[in-house]
């Protein structure tokens, strides 16, 4: 299997686990004040783009 089909398939299902784990954590912060609320969903709505960029750097990489 190339690196290209590997990368899609750890990015979707890790994109789908990604997504689980911060609507369940969401609930914790959906009845606080609206600043902690901001702070958490730009931190998390941010913060998938370093394993993204890991994983495409991965993938573009020439085989040895």
């Amino acid at each position: 299997m190339s690196r290209g089909k590997v990368a899609f398939l750890i990015g979707v299902v890790g994109f789908i686990v990604y997504i689980a784990v911060v609507v369940a954590l969401g609930d914790f912060v959906v009845h606080r004040h609206w600043a902690i609320q901001l702070v958490y969903y730009v931190t998390a709505g941010i913060i998938w783009v370093i394993p993204a960029k890991r994983l495409i750097e991965w993938s573009a990489k020439a085989p040895r």
